[in-house]
């Protein structure tokens, strides 16, 4: 294989990218008072129903080195718990197990979610603390995802901000007569045949495989 790393978009990009915060600033305007404003360090009543109504929160995390990571976790609507004002805990339901993000957790202590309610364009983002906890009377609480979670991640709230709902809108998330149509891209068995360059697998394979993983996905 060529060793040669081939120059990118991005390198090209780079060599005269924004790096001082006070030029990118003098791009935009500044915040207005509401937007500065409804960021806050606990929950109100009303973003506890948020995280009550969202059956997907998208999970942001980083490696000591600085590597970025985010993945989703899903489950029936309510499946994150607020412990309290300041505390929330996802049950990590059985994936791939690379555990990406719990090992960034453990090496960082830090995370960041975003709440999607299914149907409705309003997100809320909760950032803070975060650390992966096993104790038993906890791990009890959270069977939303059909039994007891091997670990819970445990965030510690630093940050809630609702964000306004215009990424949604334009993006008509919500709107099916405007999605494209499934052909339109490939399939997941498709991709992950392209990712996995393994001489003899076929679509088949990974279909079957795929179906497997959804059908005992509590094991």
């Amino acid at each position: 294989m060529d060793s040669t790393v081939a120059t990118s978009a991005f390198d090209e990009l780079l060599f005269d990218a924004v790096t001082d915060q006070e030029a990118l600033r003098r791009i935009y305007e500044m915040p207005g008072e509401a937007a500065v404003r409804k960021q806050m360090t606990e929950l109100t009543e009303e973003t506890r129903q948020l995280i009550a109504c969202a059956s997907l929160v998208l999970i942001a995390s980083a490696d000591a080195g600085g590597g970025f990571d985010v993945s989703p976790r899903g489950g029936p609507t309510g499946f994150v718990s607020v412990l309290d004002a300041r505390t929330v805990a996802i049950p990590d339901a059985t994936g791939n197990k690379r555990i990406d993000t719990l090992q960034n957790v453990v090496a960082t202590g830090r995370a960041g979610l975003l709440f999607v309610v299914p149907g409705r364009p309003t997100t809320l983002r909760v950032n803070g603390r975060a650390c992966v906890s096993t104790r038993p009377d906890l791990l009890a609480q959270l069977t939303a995802v059909g039994k007891p979670p091997a670990s819970a991640l445990v965030v510690g709230i630093d940050e809630v901000y609702p964000h306004c709902p215009k990424a949604f809108l334009r993006g008509a998330v919500w709107k099916p007569e405007q999605w494209l149509p499934a052909d339109a891209q490939p399939t997941s068995a498709q991709v992950t045949l392209a990712q996995l360059r393994m001489p003899g697998l076929t679509i088949a394979e990974i279909e079957q495989h795929e179906a497997d993983a959804l059908r005992y996905r509590y094991e």
